[in-house]
This record gives C-alpha cells, sequence and structure tokens, in this order.
C-alpha cells in the first residue's frame, strides 16, 4: 500500500489541537499512519497542517438563494419564498454544491433533503446525489425531509388564503397547501432510499429528516423515534430556530417541546438537532443528558434575523455542539475557515471571563463534533489511526507581514479563509489543489445551472408576481403572534 508524505512546517495535531512541527504526516489506506517531526527547511513551502472540517448542518443548495431574490428576511417568509426555484438537474446541483464546500474546507457535509428536484423518483435522485459526492471526494449523512403539517404557516393557511385574491388563493394552494403523504408512506421512502444507495462507493449515511416539531405531527414524531431506536438509523431535525416557532411550540405544548421530545423517545445520541437558537437552559439539559447534539449555523441566523445561539449555555449545559454552514456562509461562499472565526468571535467569553468557546473548543466543534451525526467514526483531528482529512494552509500567505514570530493558531482564528487553502485530502484522497476542486469541474457546474435556470424561471412567472402579496400575508400573520 503506497505511502504519502505530506510536509508542514506547523500542524494543529492531537485531540487538543496544539502546535506542533515542522513535521511529515504519513498517510496511507486513507489513514494517518503516524506524525513525525523534522528537521525545519528554510527553501520548503510555509505550510499549516488542520484537519478539515466537517459541516454538520448544511441542505446543498445548486446557488446563493439570494440570487433569486429570497435575501434578507425572516426564515419564515424566506422558506415559501424558495418555491421561485426551479427544479435542476440533482447531479450537476449536489455536485456544485459540494465542490463549494470543498472549496471552503470542508470533506464531510451533513446534506439534510429538505428540497428534492422532484425530476425523477426520489431513490434515482438519491442516488445521483451520491455520486456527486463521491466525485467531489466528500463524505455525507443524507437525512429525507418528512412533514406533515403547516406547509405555510404555523396555524390555520385560512389566515393567509383570507387575505388574498381569488386568483392568489389557487396559486398559495398548488404551490403549498397539496397533501402530503401519510405517516407510513413517509417511513417507507427512507427505507427506499437506503437501499438505492447501498451499493453507491463512498460514505453515505441514510436518516430520518423530521424537517421541525413545528412541520411534524405527534403520530409523525413518534413513529421516527420508535424505528430509530429499533434500527438504529439516525435522525436530523430543526428545532427552535426562530422566535415564532418559539411561539409555537409553546403553544402548541404547554408542558415543553423538548419534555415531549425525550418523552416519545426522540433525544438520544442518533439525534443531531439544528439550530436551537430559542432553546432554554432546561431545554439544553435534556437534550445534553439524552446524548444529542446541536449543530450551530451562525451565519445562517445572522442572514435570517433569527438570533444568535446561546453556545456558552449549551457548552455549560453539557451539550455536544457541532458547527453547521446551513448553506449561507457570512458572504455565502462556503467559506467554512471564515466560518469558524465568526462562530468563535461570537460565542467567546467576554473580556476575562471564563466558558463560552475557545478556540481549541471552536476547533472540535468545527472538525470532529458534527462526525458522529454524519455516521462517521473518530476523526477531525490530526492523529495516527486516523481518517486522513486534512487542509494544508498558505502559512506564508497568513503571516503576511513577516515581523516577527506569531502562533499559526493567531493566524488562524484571525484572518484564515478559503483562500489559504493550498491542498485538501478526504480519507487520505487529495481532492483539491490550489484553489481547484479535483474531481469536478466546478465553474462548468455553475454555469450549466445558471443557465438551466434562466430557462426555468420563465415558468414561475406568475409565483414571481404574486409573491409580495402572499409575502405581505404571511408577515401580516407573524407581526400578529409575536
Amino acid at each position: 500500500m503506497d505511502t504519502t508524505i505530506i510536509a508542514a512546517e506547523a500542524a494543529l495535531a492531537g485531540a487538543d489541537y496544539s502546535l506542533t512541527g515542522p513535521c511529515e504526516i504519513l498517510v496511507s489506506g486513507g489513514l494517518i499512519e503516524a506524525i513525525r517531526p523534522v528537521a525545519a527547511t528554510p527553501q520548503a513551502p510555509r505550510l499549516l497542517a488542520i484537519p478539515a472540517l466537517a459541516d454538520a448542518h448544511n441542505h446543498a443548495r445548486p446557488l446563493s438563494t439570494t440570487s433569486f431574490g429570497c435575501g434578507n428576511k425572516p426564515l419564515e417568509t424566506w422558506l415559501p419564498q424558495l418555491a421561485v426555484m426551479p427544479s435542476v438537474d440533482p447531479y450537476t446541483a449536489a455536485a456544485a454544491s459540494f465542490a463549494r464546500s470543498l472549496r471552503g474546507g470542508v470533506t464531510s457535509i451533513m446534506v439534510h433533503l429538505t428540497r428534492a428536484m422532484g425530476l425523477t423518483p426520489l431513490t434515482e435522485e438519491a442516488r445521483e446525489i451520491a455520486r456527486a459526492a463521491h466525485d467531489v471526494g466528500v463524505s455525507i449523512g443524507f437525512a429525507i425531509a418528512m412533514r406533515d403539517r403547516n406547509p405555510l404557516i404555523y396555524g390555520d393557511d385560512a389566515e393567509i388564503l383570507n387575505r388574498l385574491d381569488p386568483s392568489e388563493r389557487d396559486l398559495v394552494r398548488q404551490t403549498w397547501l397539496r397533501p402530503l403523504p401519510p405517516v407510513s408512506e413517509q417511513m417507507a421512502l427512507v427505507d427506499a432510499v437506503a437501499d438505492a444507495v447501498s451499493d453507491m462507493p463512498g460514505h453515505i449515511d441514510v436518516q430520518y429528516g423530521p424537517t421541525g416539531v413545528q412541520w411534524c405531527s405527534a403520530e409523525l414524531l413518534q413513529a421516527i423515534a420508535r424505528a430509530s431506536k429499533q434500527t438504529g438509523r439516525r435522525i436530523h431535525m430543526h428545532l427552535l430556530e426562530t422566535k415564532p416557532q418559539r411561539v409555537w411550540a409553546d403553544g402548541a405544548y404547554p408542558d415543553g417541546i423538548v419534555s415531549f421530545l425525550d418523552q416519545i423517545g426522540l433525544l438520544s445520541p442518533r439525534l443531531t438537532l439544528a439550530h436551537c437558537v430559542w432553546a432554554r437552559p432546561e431545554e439544553l439539559a435534556l437534550i445534553a443528558g439524552a446524548g444529542a447534539r446541536i449543530a450551530v449555523n451562525a451565519s445562517s441566523n445572522l442572514h435570517l434575523y433569527s438570533g444568535i445561539a446561546p453556545v456558552p449555555d449549551m457548552l455549560e449545559a453539557g451539550v455536544s455542539v457541532a458547527m453547521g454552514l446551513d448553506g449561507c456562509a457570512l458572504d455565502e461562499d462556503d467559506d467554512a475557515l471564515r466560518e469558524m472565526r465568526l462562530f468563535h468571535l461570537l460565542n467567546h467569553a467576554a473580556g476575562f471571563s471564563d466558558g463560552g468557546l475557545t478556540r481549541q473548543t471552536a476547533l472540535h466543534a468545527a472538525c470532529a463534533a458534527g462526525r458522529p451525526g454524519l455516521g462517521l467514526g473518530p476523526g477531525g483531528v490530526l492523529a495516527a489511526e486516523l481518517p486522513a482529512d486534512i487542509l494544508l494552509l498558505d502559512l506564508a500567505a497568513l503571516d503576511r507581514d513577516a515581523l516577527m514570530p506569531v502562533n499559526p493558531t493567531d493566524y488562524l482564528f484571525a484572518r484564515a479563509g478559503q483562500a489559504h487553502i493550498v491542498e485538501a485530502y478526504s480519507r487520505g484522497r487529495k481532492v483539491l489543489s490550489n484553489g481547484t476542486v479535483l474531481g469536478v469541474d466546478l465553474p462548468a457546474l455553475e454555469t450549466s445551472l445558471r443557465s438551466a435556470y434562466r430557462d426555468g424561471l420563465p415558468d414561475k412567472a406568475p409565483l414571481v408576481a404574486a409573491w409580495p402579496k402572499i409575502e405581505a400575508a404571511i408577515g401580516s400573520f407573524y407581526r400578529g403572534c409575536c
């Protein structure tokens, strides 16, 4: 078995991400064989080795939703507006999304498929998504969206329909209010998708993906909890992302929504909860006690005006906190290194106070904590016998002024971004070099997507024209409730 030798001036190695180097990382069979010290070589490229990041919550969207007029608004109006996006080829869509994630420093991605293209049966679409992941060189968790209530608002749809003209009501019914499959059919579909991708190369872990408590009946959530316990299949679900969701949950479950999830057995180490921006301390304690993890999505929460998740409280409660990008990094460029910096700065303790997110816990959240939720084993750490998921950063560019010796970790948390990634390895396979994804042609994929969307958008013209009135009606409903 061939051994690849990766040389670095410095590396963040071990479970504590401590600085070491100069060193050589020996890679064989997709694993790190050893990390051994070497003598400094002045003429060698200045490289910083760090673990590749694991995105604990994403949706693999093909292009930025802002390009479809969906930017800068609360989730409750942003989400239904995504209906203006036409369906496009699923392989092209997924490959472009995965390639951008890889370019941003991620080699493992949790895909919550909340908007399937629907051009073919989901079993076939899932195989195309799995093929795209393998071609790009990323590992994925793959949660199938499941929902059976509140398709448009958290309440009676008549509240919206009564505010609209008859033609607009018909459009709303056709777009959002079509009947949803029964619980048994949704459960069977997850098993069918798992069977369909079982022979695909690479890592794809099929999961139950209830979209959120406000979109899922008690019957559906209970069925998922029972099946997960029986089969060991993981669950990925949004929870308490926005204030309207908090208000709805308190009204629908006066004894506590998280207590209900605990009672039915949904809370377990098999569960990842995305967001939890509006979770309370007692709820965080229940989540921690059950061994579930929370995927925090800092930039997405800011873009959608959802708030800032209480990460210090999560850590204090003992919750395993992972970092997700939710397809919406700060500059809509899938830059996971910048996201980690923002995540750290938002949640570090103030001044000289203790607690909050340290550099070490930020690295753990960004690189390691999300892996169990993707069905991956230990990793996110540079150490022998662990997966060779590695980023090499341009230390000379990070140390742009070269004035005095500075800890490279300072540069990582002050200025590192995707432009500094020289190479990326996924399970020992080199998948990115000098900013170029090696397994697919990302510029060509994005060009193809733009063309396909331009061709499909005229069919969405009636919805685009009616959307301002529909959006106003939805906004009026939530302003009344909150």
